[in-house]
């Protein structure tokens, strides 16, 4: 079984940073192909971005680009995301999530989910 435990959100003014991190257990990380989501409140859950197995990101939605980055250490078993230039609608539940493909940019693809962790962005 694979456990996927986010962490790292919290409460931002508009501008600023934050780092997500997501600690995965339970099967081999390197075998895993990773995403993040996120759902703002009265809407339906969003592609951010992947990261494939080699550590390659595999797209971004276009609301992010250029302002987040998603990568992972295979070494300690984490992916991260890493927001700058955050804006208030960027306020959501963000999420992360393991593949069994090598990459994949559709929630249905995705096998495992974390609980989520909260990113509020105060203008």
């Amino acid at each position: 079984q694979v456990q996927l435990v986010e962490s790292g959100g919290g409460l931002v003014q508009a501008g600023g940073s934050l780092r997500l991190s997501c600690e995965v257990s339970g099967r081999t990380f390197s075998s895993y192909g990773l995403g993040w989501f996120r759902q703002a409140p009265g809407k339906e859950r969003e592609f951010v971005t992947a990261i494939s197995r080699s550590g390659s990101s595999t797209g971004y939605a276009d609301s992010v680009k250029g302002r987040f980055t998603g990568s992972r250490d295979n070494a300690k078993n984490t992916v991260y995301l890493q927001m700058n230039s955050l804006k208030p609608e960027d306020t959501a539940i963000y999420y992360c999530a393991a593949t069994r493909l090598w990459t994949a940019t559709t929630m249905s693809q995705y096998e495992y989910w974390g609980r989520g962790t909260q990113v509020t962005v105060s203008s």
